[in-house]
């Protein structure tokens, strides 16, 4: 527990039971400088995305986009690793991330193709931008919430805004991967993000990092994908963003099955009995 007596921070996973008490707000530790360092780190990555796609640089716009993802994964990491967590951290968590995956992308994508459409496409811009904090804001109000049933049963409400931003980069990916104009079209693009930014303020179930735990018997070949998939970003990025962007979709209907099938169980369990507190509970 941080000095603060808080259990939440940069960042305070949404899967992250949190343990917040009212006390007198104190000022920054020393060891709370290195993960609140780190967000701010990715606040500045996400918005250079910006000035690259200003220069019409699209390589670097979206790899600066996605670095300030990365960074926003350590930083949580970070923060409970050095037990410094803290209401500061969270709350500048969740601005560097509306920033970075919220309003960076939608502007880097008008300035790729949504402008050509200046009303439409800046339109699907705006929800997209505005989706994200509304997501993060139900995050943030959600925190000192006892009954979540996503949470208590390993999953997240939405897809998180990080995954979102690269969801949302998945027509550049091809572009970049086939160079067919058609993947820039504006109307597909615009529909498109409207369709990612209403995944983010859904209420559908998808799979949080500690809910996905696979088999003994198949983590020596789990290891050997992850290391191809990092082989493939270094030989053929666009496509290697591609297939793991699409495999995220295609997990989403199985987040969705096994969901219900914990809702089902817990309805069957009487007022008084434990509930399953996770999907691993659940594994075939």
């Amino acid at each position: 527990m941080s000095e603060d007596g808080l259990r939440i921070g940069p960042k305070a996973a949404e899967d992250e039971v949190s343990t917040v008490r009212n006390k007198k707000a104190k000022g920054l530790s020393l060891r709370t400088v290195l993960p609140n360092a780190i967000t701010a780190a990715a606040l500045c990555s996400g918005l250079t995305g910006i000035r690259f796609a200003i220069a019409e640089n699209w390589e670097l716009a979206i790899f600066a986009v996605i670095l300030a993802g990365l960074l926003d994964a350590m930083d949580g990491r970070v923060a409970r690793l050095l037990n410094a967590q803290s209401r500061f951290g969270a709350e500048l968590d969740s601005l560097a991330d509306s920033l970075s995956f919220g309003m960076a992308p939608a502007i880097i994508f008008y300035l790729w193709t949504l402008q050509d459409l200046p009303r439409i496409g800046w339109f699907a811009s705006l929800a997209f931008a505005i989706c994200c904090a509304l997501r993060l804001a139900r995050f943030n109000a959600q925190i000192d919430t006892d009954e979540q049933p996503h949470k208590s049963a390993g999953f997240l409400t939405g897809v998180p805004a990080p995954v979102g931003a690269g969801l949302a980069f998945i027509p550049f990916y091809l572009w970049m991967a086939t160079g067919e104009e058609w993947f820039r079209e504006p109307i597909i693009n615009a529909v498109w993000m409207a369709i990612i930014a209403f995944l983010m303020i859904s209420n559908i179930a998808t799979f949080s990092w500690s809910s996905i735990r696979p088999r003994r018997n198949v983590r020596l070949e789990l290891i050997a994908f992850v290391g191809m998939l990092f082989g493939g970003l270094l030989l053929e990025p666009w496509w290697t963003l591609t297939v793991i962007c699409a495999g995220y979709l295609l997990l989403m209907p199985w987040a969705l099955i096994k969901y219900s099938r914990i809702k089902r169980q817990r309805a069957t369990l009487p007022a008084d009995a434990p509930k399953p507190l996770d999907i691993a509970e659940l594994r075939d």
